[in-house]
C-alpha cells in the first residue's frame, strides 16, 4: 500500500467546532477509516499536530483523540518540515496574522471562514498564497450538507423549471446567560472580537447562493442587536457590542431573487435550524439540513384566501420527502478529503481563499447597506 503521510497543524481545534466537526468527526474520522482511499493500493494519511494558546485544554483534547502531538508555539509547529499542510479555526480576528505566517513558512492552507475581517485581508492572503505558490481551502461546509446536496440534484436535473426565488430561515433561540447558560462563545457577540452574525452567515450565503443560484450582484441587508445585554462564560454581564440577528436580501446574475433570515433571538417553529425553500415555476422545494421535501406543479394545491374558516387543505400533505439514494458523510469531513486530494494529487479544488474572500465582501456590503439603509452593488473580485 502506497501511503501519503500528510502532516496537519490544527490551530484553534480547542473550541467547539474545531474539536467536533474539524478533529473528531473529520481528521480523526479519516484515520479511522484507513485513510483517503485513493485506488486500491493507494491512501492518504492525515497526522495532526495540535496548537493553541491553553496547554491544559490542549492535552486533555490530546490524549482524547488518542495521544497526538500538540504544542502551544504556533512558530515552533511551523517550523516543523513534515507538516505541510495549515489548519485555522481560531477566532476571526487572529486568523489573518497566523495564516499570513503559515504561508510564509510555505505551508498550504486550509481554514475556517470568514478567511480574515476584511476583505482587503483576505485579498492579501490571496495574492500572498498564489505569490508563494501553496494550495489554499477555505471552509464551506453547507455544500456538502445533504439537504443542500439534494437541492442541487433538482436544479442539475431541472426539477424546477425557472426559479424565481430563494428563502432561507436559519437560527434559534441563543440564551443570553442570565438564567440559562449560552450555547455559543461570548466573543460572538462582541464586535472588537470578530463577532457578528452578518460577518459569520453571510459568508454562508455567500457560497451557497454562488454555487447554486447564481453569482451574487446586488445586497440589501439589515441588522440589529435585540438583546443588548448577555452573560460570558464566567457569568458577569457585558453590553453587546455586534448584531444577533440579519435579514437580508440578494440578487444574482440569474434574476433569482434570494432573501435570508439570520437570527440568534427566534424560536424554531420549522422543519430544521436552517431551511431553504426553493420556487420554481414547475415546483418548489424546502431543504433542510439532512432531508429535503418537493412540491411539483401537478401536486401543488389551489388555495382560496378566506379568514373566516379553518383551512380545507393541509399545507404539508402535498409535499414528498425526497430518498437517501446515496450515503451522504459528514459534510466537513467530505470537504477535508477533497482538499487532501488537492495536496496530494493535485485534483481541483475551487473552494480557495479567494472564494472565501468573496464571503468576506458580501459581510462589508451587508453592513455599508444596512448603515446606509441601501442596496449596494456586489462587483467581482
Amino acid at each position: 500500500m502506497n501511503v501519503h503521510t500528510v502532516g496537519i497543524i490544527m490551530n484553534g481545534v480547542t473550541g467547539r467546532m474545531g474539536t467536533n466537526q474539524h478533529l473528531v468527526r473529520s481528521i480523526l474520522a479519516i484515520r479511522e477509516q484507513g485513510g483517503v482511499r485513493l485506488t486500491d493500493s493507494e491512501i492518504i494519511m492525515p497526522e495532526p499536530l495540535l496548537v493553541g494558546r491553553n496547554r491544559n485544554k490542549l492535552e486533555r483534547l490530546a490524549e482524547r483523540a488518542g495521544g497526538v502531538p500538540f504544542c502551544t508555539s504556533l512558530e515552533e509547529a511551523l517550523s516543523h518540515t513534515e507538516y505541510s499542510i495549515y489548519f485555522d479555526a481560531q477566532t476571526t480576528d487572529l486568523r489573518f496574522e497566523s495564516v499570513k505566517k503559515a504561508i510564509a513558512a510555505g505551508k498550504h492552507v486550509y481554514c475556517e471562514k470568514p478567511v480574515a475581517s476584511s476583505t482587503l485581508q483576505a485579498m492579501e492572503l490571496y495574492r500572498l498564497a498564489k505569490e508563494s505558490g501553496v494550495k489554499t481551502g477555505v471552509v464551506q461546509d453547507k455544500l456538502w450538507l445533504p439537504g443542500i446536496r439534494k437541492l442541487k440534484y433538482l436544479i442539475d436535473t431541472g426539477f424546477f423549471g425557472n426559479i424565481l426565488a430563494v428563502r432561507g430561515e436559519f437560527g434559534y433561540w441563543v440564551f443570553s446567560g442570565e438564567h440559562q447558560a449560552a450555547q455559543r462563545p461570548s466573543w460572538n457577540y462582541r464586535k472588537e472580537a470578530g463577532g457578528g452574525i452578518i460577518l459569520d452567515m453571510l459568508c454562508h450565503w455567500r457560497y451557497v447562493i454562488d454555487n447554486l443560484f447564481g453569482n451574487v450582484t446586488a445586497v440589501s441587508c439589515l441588522g440589529a442587536t435585540h438583546l443588548p445585554t448577555r452573560w460570558d462564560e464566567s457569568g458577569k454581564s457585558y453590553a453587546a457590542t455586534a448584531e444577533d440577528a440579519a435579514y437580508a436580501t440578494f440578487l444574482t446574475d440569474r434574476g433569482i431573487v434570494c432573501h435570508f433570515n439570520s437570527s440568534w433571538c427566534t424560536r424554531v417553529r420549522r422543519d430544521d435550524l436552517l431551511t431553504i425553500q426553493v420556487d420554481g415555476t414547475n415546483g418548489s422545494a424546502v431543504a433542510g439540513l439532512r432531508k429535503c421535501w418537493v412540491q411539483s406543479d401537478a401536486f401543488t394545491p389551489k388555495p382560496v384566501w378566506n379568514p373566516d374558516v379553518d383551512s380545507p387543505i393541509d399545507y404539508h400533505e402535498h409535499w414528498q420527502e425526497m430518498p437517501n439514494n446515496v450515503p451522504y458523510d459528514n459534510a466537513f469531513k467530505a470537504e477535508w478529503e477533497l482538499f487532501l486530494r488537492h495536496v496530494v494529487k493535485d485534483e481541483p479544488f475551487p473552494w480557495d481563499i479567494r472564494e472565501g474572500a468573496k464571503g468576506v465582501q458580501l459581510a462589508e456590503l451587508g453592513y455599508e447597506s444596512w448603515k446606509r439603509r441601501a442596496w449596494m452593488d456586489v462587483p467581482p473580485l
